[in-house]
């Protein structure tokens, strides 16, 4: 069987780690810190065997380098131009082997142009998964999105609709521990969703009891998370009231934009 283990990094980064049972050959998914994950590494006596990046922002790049420096001749997946080590640049629907795991790269843009992420389903991997996975970056959050900082609101709506697509119970292996903060975001689109209270209580006790509210499973997210909710009556009737009197939304597009603009400046309570 396949394990999966997260290793805190920077301010609220999660460097995610697998590996299959029984053996010391490790992979990692966007290590932005070596120094973290070398320390890891060497107190559980791992070996480092490829990387795989999901955009190129430094914080999921930044320790690429060194851990190249220290293993030699290990793999570097990634999108064209995410860094220089990369040594496998890989596009949509390509395939790539991980140890007993085989991953179908999504293509992703919006938080950047280049983002990517990646699938393992159960009926592809050897059996050592009972689950599918999904590592996906800074697209889709724990209740929440990323920013668009080089996409666009229509670029990150269709990669938004690519993962919801994916079976539902994938579990989701995001890159940030913001999902307190998406919740109370979501409340407020929707106030009335009991799903996303329970949740939330949930994950402020986890984070209270210093635990990782990662991974998540798709069918919360798609209970509890705004913006893959976007045609939803409750979510559609929240974004139109952030518009003028005369104006509605027309499009699962257009509530997307004006949810995620709202969040740009929601400021938590």
């Amino acid at each position: 069987m396949i394990q999966i283990i997260p290793i805190s990094a920077l301010t609220d980064n999660y460097i995610w780690l697998f590996k299959s049972e029984n053996t010391t050959a490790c992979h990692i998914v966007d290590p932005g810190d070596a120094s973290v994950v070398l320390e890891f590494l060497s107190n559980q006596k791992l070996s480092l065997e490829s990387i795989l990046i999901t955009h190129h922002h430094g914080d999921h790049t930044g320790g690429v380098r060194q851990l190249c420096e220290r293993y030699k001749g290990i793999r570097v997946y990634g999108p064209n131009g995410a860094c220089e080590q990369v040594t496998h640049v890989v596009n949509a629907n390509e395939t790539i082997s991980c140890g007993h795991l085989n991953f179908r790269v999504i293509k992703t843009p919006g938080h950047t142009l280049d983002h990517i992420a990646y699938f393992a389903d159960i009926n592809a991997d050897k059996g050592t998964l009972s689950y599918p996975i999904l590592f996906c970056g800074d697209t889709l959050f724990a209740g929440g999105c990323g920013r668009l900082f080089e996409g666009t609101a229509a670029q990150m709506h269709q990669s938004l609709r690519k993962i919801s697509s994916l079976p539902a119970t994938t579990k989701i292996y995001c890159a940030h521990e913001y999902t307190c903060a998406n919740l109370k975001f979501a409340l407020a689109v929707e106030p009335n969703n009991k799903s996303t209270k329970n949740r939330l209580q949930a994950s402020i006790t986890k984070r209270n009891n210093h635990k990782p509210t990662i991974p998540s499973l798709l069918s919360e997210e798609l209970d509890t998370n705004p913006f893959l909710r976007v045609s939803k009556p409750s979510v559609i009737h929240a974004a139109n009231k952030k518009l003028p009197s005369t104006c509605t939304t027309e499009t699962d597009e257009q509530v997307f934009s004006i949810i995620r603009q709202w969040k740009d400046h929601f400021t938590n309570v």
